[in-house]
């Protein structure tokens, strides 16, 4: 695996880019719009896989890394519950809904991957070069 220079390089933080995109695009219509307490909570809690990808990168140590790819998945599995909470309420269509459970789920293989990968991996982080 070649080194990544940049958290911009990492497929996980760009598919998880792409969920809070999509999240955000749905969450501005109908009745999702006027639901404001979940609108909020499911585009932070989005918009937190990828920031905590991104924080645990710049971090510059593998160990730190393998933390906030921890809490990435977390925040993944909270958007996944509210998307649950978003169809049952009506506010998003079937289809869309198992879509972005999908998306949803596939980054959580990938971040449990990753962080299979940094765990066997003799990288110790930028920090320690």
């Amino acid at each position: 695996m070649p080194a990544i220079k940049r958290f911009e390089e990492i497929e996980v933080w760009n598919r998880a880019r792409t969920l809070s995109k999509e999240i955000w695009e749905i969450s501005k219509e109908g009745s999702f719009a006027r639901d404001f307490g979940l609108r909020n909570q499911i585009n932070r809690s989005s918009g937190s896989v990828m920031d905590n990808i991104a924080e645990g990168f710049g971090r510059g140590g593998t160990r730190e890394f393998i933390n906030f790819l921890g809490i990435a998945r977390a925040s993944n599995s909270e958007v996944r519950s509210q998307l649950y909470r978003a169809f049952d309420r009506g506010h998003i269509h079937k289809e869309t809904y198992v879509q972005l459970i999908e998306s949803s789920l596939q980054i959580g293989r990938m971040i449990n991957g990753f962080i299979k990968y940094l765990k066997n991996s003799k990288i110790k982080g930028q920090k320690f070069e």
